[in-house]
């Protein structure tokens, strides 16, 4: 399954003429499902090569947990945490998850190759032109306020309408700061700012983003929504996370991010055989 292969002289291109699997690695001691597992940077590169040798095609990094409530990390401390990781994974395909520009410009010289912005080039002004200047890979992702306040009260009339013309206007943004629409692709930001019935509708109504133009990103791996659905702690939620990287697949998702690689590449390797079946 892995081997997304792409130059490091290249302008970064999404290619998805098949489901490309995203493993999270939280270089954090609070995310909600991992956290503190692999802040030490030996843990955290064991875990990046076994996640490529289970089959991910993407590692995505992060050194600031964007969990309900949690607290904002300095630019200074978010680099300690991920820079020693990725100079030692830069063989890699690596994503970093920041929000912050100095962060992704850090990692982007030190051989990442994808944004993944929670706030969609809001946060910083300064992002849009870090990712335009590296030709980097940009992930566009929907939330409704700040993970500090996210879930207080989130509130839509028409949740799917509302994120995809939320998404569009930040893909215009982006193309008219230089930014290339083949660089781009977006999530719908499941979890973040949105109800257990807002995450519901948003998954059920994929193919709807489907008319943005870009890949899309389904990040759902342990959330919330699937415990309170289901009544499992985090822990439990490995059943639930994969039936809905299953509907995603089968409903135009490009990119399926996910805490749990092994069993997540083999749930796209089967659907992708069952495609080839006439």
């Amino acid at each position: 399954m892995s081997g997304y292969t792409l130059s490091k002289m290249e302008a970064f291109q999404w290619k998805t003429t098949r489901s490309l699997v995203m493993g999270i690695l939280n270089v954090t001691p609070d995310s909600f499902s991992d956290g503190g597992r692999y802040l030490a940077v030996a843990n955290a590169v064991t875990r990046a090569r076994q996640m490529a040798s289970e089959g991910a095609d993407i590692i995505d990094i992060g050194g600031e947990s964007t969990r309900p409530g949690a607290p904002v990390v300095s630019a200074d401390e978010e680099l300690r945490r991920v820079l020693p990781v990725i100079e030692q994974i830069s063989d890699l395909l690596v994503s970093v998850d920041t929000t912050k520009a100095v962060v992704a410009k850090r990692a982007l010289a030190a051989g990442a190759r994808i944004v993944n912005d929670i706030s969609a080039l809001r946060h910083d002004a300064d992002m849009v032109q870090v990712v335009r200047d590296f030709e980097a890979g940009v992930v566009l992702m929907h939330m409704q306020g700040m993970p500090a306040t996210m879930q207080e009260n989130p509130r839509y009339v028409d949740v799917v309408r509302e994120v995809r013309e939320f998404l569009a206007e930040r893909i215009e943004f982006a193309v008219a700061s230089g930014v290339k629409k083949t660089q781009i692709a977006v999530d719908p930001g499941l979890g973040f700012g949105k109800t257990v019935e807002h995450n519901r509708q948003l998954v059920a109504g994929l193919k709807q983003f489907a008319l943005l133009g870009c890949p899309i990103v389904v990040g759902a791996s342990r959330k919330s929504f699937i415990g309170q659905l289901l009544s499992r702690p985090a822990p439990e939620r490995l059943p639930g996370s994969l039936a809905v990287a299953a509907w995603a697949v089968t409903q135009g998702a490009q990119i399926v991010r996910t805490h749990d690689v092994a069993a997540t590449v083999d749930v796209v390797r089967m659907l992708m055989a069952l495609r080839q079946v006439d």
